[in-house]
């Protein structure tokens, strides 16, 4: 129970209290910064999401007795006995310093200033009236449905954030509020920041208050005890000086391939590495070096990863997206009663109609499904009308009515179906009904390989998957194409090496943003139609399809993008 109830606190509040050889890292990193940079004295450094203190009693660690000595410790959390035992723990180990932590929302604090930008009393040493030198945090990882819509658009009008607003994405910006020009941040985030479109306001916005001074994407190397993928943000507030060096970046992810140059403690101790390096767990990881692209998706890039990349767009013929609309499956939001395997053991007369074969991850196999496991079938309630999509009318299908009547209370239950001014039992999100029929590509979410698959039997795609369908003439053969791109280990290093958005081992996440970035090759090339030609084979011999038939495609796949043999997955 104690384990279920930590887990249910950690969810609630986003605490995921640092390790000490992260913070240890991060504070180490933060003095080394500022030293570079300063001899000033230090007069605060602050934590807006104290915890219980090891951020701020690492930064002291790394900091001179002369530095301490003059210095206020500043620090904020919203648990009260959180507050109570950082500050027991400071207090201790450096009786000396003047250290002030605070029962306070941080986030609150900030909006309380933004009516008047130059009103910081609430974050100045009134001796000294400057505000913080060095800050470092480990901010709550708390998103839009566990904070609640109102908190997340509050938070998104003050600080100019749009999607799906994160808690720490309102922490990086109403940081920068409050940090002395040319003061340094050491901050730790969740890495899906750098890639999602959610976190794109914030990757716009932060250079221009931050001199971004390095990142690490530390990837899945279990850190945390929770299934939390975090990255190390370096940072020096803007000030007089322009700061003209390229960001570093350095990412670090488990790998099965490739010969270790050493053997590491911890994945931390291995980060200024390049390669691949073994830890005394036993684990293998590669480590990459290089600086940072912030284009769209913030990534690592090299000379060789530019290079490579370059020779992918110059044979790119066209994208997924020119296919056809990468779009998620269907959302119910009421699964149970839309969704089932088992609708034939209901008595004929209550089989509602509107049935349709639902496709989900359950049944993903690369290039053709696998249908060997009893097949969902979805209560389908949209049909395509004059051109629009309509909510069928259940006069006419009397065994669905009496069905969805008998689950009336939750299907109403979906307050927002309602106020959308939608039908009570309509599916959420619904798609094209009229698309279900054509043939299209189905792939799913999160993977650790690439798994498209060709769909012919007319399926509806549920929402654990996206698909591609395509009106082009010639849709049949590009459909086909991209089935054999989108499953080879070329599409999985164009992933890593363009998005690189990873989850715990290492899994990948398959959707549209990424997805419909992935290049095609000219479909009357000679080896596009050679690949064509054999993922069909291979489509029909499934399951009796033989290894040697996918290593010529993936070989195939590699060499019409202008690789050698010799140059493939090296």
């Amino acid at each position: 129970m104690a384990n279920t109830a930590q887990a249910d606190h950690r969810k609630a509040t986003g605490a995921h209290y640092t390790p000490p050889v992260l913070a240890d890292f991060v504070a180490s990193h933060v003095v080394k910064s500022w030293s570079a940079i300063s001899d000033a004295n230090i007069d605060s450094i602050a934590d807006p999401a104290v915890g219980d203190g090891e951020l701020l009693i690492s930064l002291l660690r790394h900091l001179s007795a002369e530095q301490r000595s003059t210095l206020l410790v500043r620090g904020f959390d919203t648990e009260r006995s959180a507050v109570g035992s950082a500050n027991t723990r400071i207090r201790k180990a450096y009786p000396r310093v003047r250290v002030e932590l605070e029962c306070q929302d941080f986030l609150e604090l900030a909006l309380a200033s933004s009516s008047d930008e130059n009103n910081h009393e609430l974050f100045v040493d009134k001796k000294t009236e400057q505000m913080f030198d060095l800050l470092i945090a480990n901010p709550p990882y708390v998103r839009t449905q566990v904070m609640g819509a109102s908190q997340a658009q509050l938070l998104a009008r003050q600080f100019g954030l749009s999607g799906r607003v994160d808690l720490y994405f309102a922490f990086l910006l109403a940081i920068a509020r409050f940090m002395k020009p040319g003061g340094i941040v050491g901050i730790i985030v969740s890495n899906r920041f750098m890639t999602t479109r959610a976190g794109a306001a914030v990757r716009e916005v932060l250079p221009e208050v931050f001199d971004i001074l390095h990142v690490w994407d530390l990837g899945d190397t279990k850190l945390f005890e929770a299934a939390v993928l975090p990255a190390v943000l370096l940072l020096q507030r803007k000030g007089s000086t322009c700061h003209d060096a390229l960001p570093r970046f350095t990412s670090i992810y488990t790998t099965a391939s490739g010969e270790p140059t050493g053997e590491f403690a911890n994945a931390v101790a291995a980060l200024n590495v390049d390669g691949v390096v073994s830890l005394q767990s036993g684990e293998r990881l590669l480590v990459q070096q290089g600086t940072l692209d912030r284009s769209d998706v913030w990534r690592l890039t090299n000379s060789h990863t530019d290079k490579w990349l370059e020779q992918v767009a110059q044979k790119t013929h066209c994208t997924f997206a020119d296919v056809g609309k990468v779009r998620v499956g269907v959302k119910t939001t009421a699964d149970r009663v839309f969704t089932r395997t088992d609708w034939d053991q209901l008595p004929s007369d209550e089989r509602p109609e509107l049935l349709l074969p639902l496709s989900t991850h359950h049944n993903a196999r690369r290039f053709k499904p696998d249908f060997s496991k009893r097949q969902a079938r979805i209560l389908y309630t949209h049909e395509v009308v004059q051109g629009k999509r309509v909510a069928v009318d259940l006069d006419r299908f009397p065994k669905a009515r009496k069905y969805l009547e008998g689950h009336r209370s939750t299907l109403e239950g979906r307050d927002y179906v309602i106020k959308a001014g939608r039908q009570w039992y309509e599916i959420w999100v619904p798609q094209d009904p009229d698309a279900w029929r054509l043939p299209k590509v189905i792939l799913r979410d999160i993977a650790d390989t690439p798994t498209f698959w060709m769909d012919l039997d007319g399926t509806v795609v549920h929402g654990d998957c996206y698909w591609i369908t395509s009106g082009h003439e010639d849709a049949d053969d590009l459909l086909w194409l991209t089935l054999a791109v989108g499953n080879s280990t070329f599409a999985a290093t164009f992933y890593d090496r363009r998005f690189h958005n990873k989850l715990y081992a290492n899994r990948r996440r398959f959707m549209t943003q990424y997805v419909e970035q992935f290049p095609l090759p000219d479909p009357r090339a000679d080896l596009s139609k050679k690949i064509v030609g054999i993922v069909k084979d291979l489509y029909d011999r499934i399951p009796d399809d033989p290894p040697e038939l996918h290593d010529r495609l993936d070989e195939l796949v590699w060499r019409v993008f202008g690789f050698s043999v010799e140059e493939i997955r090296r």
